[in-house]
């Protein structure tokens, strides 16, 4: 399964990226938002940080919009996904960018039956909100797993961004069912790294070790 990262914070993604853990990056306007900074110009820094797609996410509400902005986004790096929402209009800015040969994620998903709309328009990443549904008593995974069923049923290329994640354990579940992608904020990466068994080790090992009263250097 592939990382990407769902943040605007450069330094945040320079960290992972040093690590090997960034595939890609996702933002949008709220993120932007919270980093305070102009949207071309972060958008801009991203996309030459890392090699993988950087979705850019687009504003407008009517389809040529969409697309006029999309456009207007890629120019700022060839690895620039252009974000649009799961709406009849986006639905129609897919068609036709992705039709260009330009790369889209479609986003804000809650259904299979929107899932399987975005995949038949063509759409690069699809976008389920796995977060968004638990927080009204539905289980983000069903979604998860229903749209991979549909799509290896008919053999759709669209790859499975899981998003709106909000745990590690939202990390393994995804990559159970087989999303393509999950993009996390950088903390919720970090934490699949912590577990009390190995701090409670690594403590023994170390009193274990001092107690010996060697040095390795």
């Amino acid at each position: 399964m592939k990382f990407f990262v769902d943040t605007a914070d450069t330094a945040a993604i320079r960290d992972l990226h040093e690590l090997g853990m960034v595939d890609g990056v996702t933002t949008n306007p709220s993120l932007i938002h919270k980093s305070g900074r102009d949207i071309k110009e972060v958008i801009k820094e991203i996309a030459e940080m890392v090699e993988g797609p950087v979705s850019a996410e687009t504003v407008a509400t009517d389809a040529d919009g969409m697309i006029a902005e999309g456009l207007e986004l890629k120019k700022l790096g060839e690895n620039i996904a252009i974000k649009v929402p799961l709406t009849w209009d986006g639905l129609k800015a897919c068609k036709k960018l992705s039709g260009d040969g330009h790369m889209v994620n479609v986003t804000l998903c809650f259904s299979a039956n929107q899932a399987l709309l975005a995949a038949k328009a063509g759409a690069t990443f699809i976008s389920p909100f796995i977060g968004r549904l638990d927080d009204i008593n539905l289980d983000g995974m069903d979604l998860i797993a229903d749209i991979r069923e549909i799509y290896d049923n008919y053999g759709f290329e669209t790859q499975i961004l899981a998003a709106s994640i909000r745990s590690a354990n939202h990390m393994t579940e995804a990559a159970k069912i087989g999303a393509d992608v999950a993009t996390a904020p950088p903390d919720v990466i970090r934490k699949m790294a912590a577990h009390p068994l190995t701090d409670k080790g690594l403590e023994g090992f170390l009193k274990d070790w001092a107690a010996t009263g060697q040095s390795i250097l």
